[in-house]
């Protein structure tokens, strides 16, 4: 049984950056990729960005492309979220998830959903 716990979450200014980590427990290569995904209040969870445990190919929402790098380490067995130039709307809670057949960097099709971190970016 995969299990991920989120960490990284925290209050940052608009232009600030924070880093996030996914540690999991279990054997995450058995899974076709890793996802970060947010939800902030009043909104759907929606995919932020996922990677491929095979080849490190990787999605990015539009949303943060160019500002969020997603990035693993198989060793420590824990996915990161690097995001930068945070803005207000990227407030909300942020979960990974692994999907052990999914394509897209959706929640349908993922599971093993860790209990989230909370991101706050307000002046």
């Amino acid at each position: 049984q995969l299990q991920f716990v989120e960490s990284g979450g925290g209050l940052v200014q608009p232009g600030g950056s924070l880093r996030l980590s996914c540690a999991a427990s279990g054997f995450t290569l058995d899974y076709y990729q890793i996802g970060w995904f947010r939800q902030a209040p009043g909104k759907e969870r929606e995919g932020v960005s996922c990677i491929s445990t095979s080849d490190n190919s990787t999605y990015y929402a539009d949303s943060v492309q160019g500002r969020f790098t997603i990035s693993r380490d198989n060793a420590k067995n824990t996915v990161y979220l690097q995001m930068n130039s945070l803005k207000p709307e990227d407030t909300g809670v942020y979960y990974c998830a692994a999907s052990a057949y999914s394509y897209y960097c959706s929640p349908p099709g993922f599971g093993s959903w860790g209990q989230g971190t909370q991101v706050t970016v307000s002046s």
